[in-house]
């Protein structure tokens, strides 16, 4: 099985590297915490295949919710990254959502027309 993690991530906060960096791992972290533990097949297929993660950008907050219902009608996994509001954003800013992990050809149709980051 080709799997991925796809993190979607809000272009409009501007978040700067290590911001950007720091949320993709939150969401990275939580989608396959709760793959593991939930659809524990599809998690070992992508942990045994190199854990594939591909970040792409919205342009905002609406963006991002559309996405993420796409992906939960396409009966696929999502999990949202809200801030802890410490440094550059406040705090419960919606700043990603991770969807996956899954099979490419579930996942290509919700985010396949994103832009890498």
């Amino acid at each position: 099985m080709d799997s991925k993690l796809v993190v979607c991530v809000r272009e409009d906060l501007n978040l700067g590297k290590g911001k950007l960096a720091a949320q993709v791992g939150h969401a990275s972290v939580k989608a396959a915490l709760d793959a593991k533990r939930k659809d524990k097949k599809t998690f070992e297929a992508w942990k045994r295949t190199g854990q594939a993660k591909v970040v792409v950008g919205v342009e905002d907050l609406n963006a991002l919710e559309e996405i993420q219902r796409a992906a939960q009608d396409a009966r696929l996994p999502t999990v949202r990254i809200t801030d802890a509001g410490r440094t550059q954003v406040r705090s419960g800013t919606v700043t990603c959502v991770a969807i996956g992990p899954a099979s490419a050809s579930r996942l290509d149709p919700v985010t396949g027309h994103l832009s890498l980051l």
